[in-house]
């Protein structure tokens, strides 16, 4: 599957939170960049890894007005525990049947330890204040993602 194109609107979403609240992205058009980090499975490893870099990050994420989620295929009554454990400060969202990461383009065939299966692509997205994709990030570690995410953030002007 082929990532939304870049300088297109970023396809909208509603979907619930660690809270069960919904979060729409379009809420936050004209008012904040947005950042979206797909990620495979809540307390995992490199998901742990990964998430900890962006909770490291808040405070500078937040001086840039950027809002951060993680979106998973994980039931939303998973969420909150990884939040807990990890002390984490953002909202994780549930894409349960994984239609957004399918909008996306970040739901595909993976291999590990030999096997094929269908599963997320471990993905991030930055969305501009205007509610277009700017930048799709798909080639980095889970140690330094939050890294590289800033240093785009700053080749970006946000």
């Amino acid at each position: 599957m082929a990532h939304p194109k870049i300088g297109n609107l970023a396809p909208n979403f509603k979907l619930q939170d660690q809270d069960g609240n919904t979060v729409e992205l379009k809420q936050f058009k004209g008012k904040h960049p947005v950042v979206i980090f797909f990620y495979p499975k809540a307390l995992t490893p490199g998901c742990t890894t990964q998430a900890c870099g962006i909770r490291d990050t808040k405070a500078e994420l937040e001086k840039r007005g950027v809002v951060v989620f993680g979106i998973s295929p994980d039931p939303v009554a998973r969420l909150p525990k990884f939040i807990e454990k990890h002390d984490l400060n953002f909202s994780l969202l549930s894409d349960e049947d994984h239609a957004v990461a399918e909008k996306y383009g970040c739901w595909g065939m993976k291999k590990f330890m030999g096997k094929e299966f269908m599963g997320l692509i471990r993905t991030s997205f930055i969305v501009g204040k205007d509610g277009k994709l700017v930048k799709v990030m798909d080639k980095f570690k889970t140690k330094t993602h939050h890294e590289d995410l800033l240093a785009e953030l700053d080749a970006l002007g946000i």
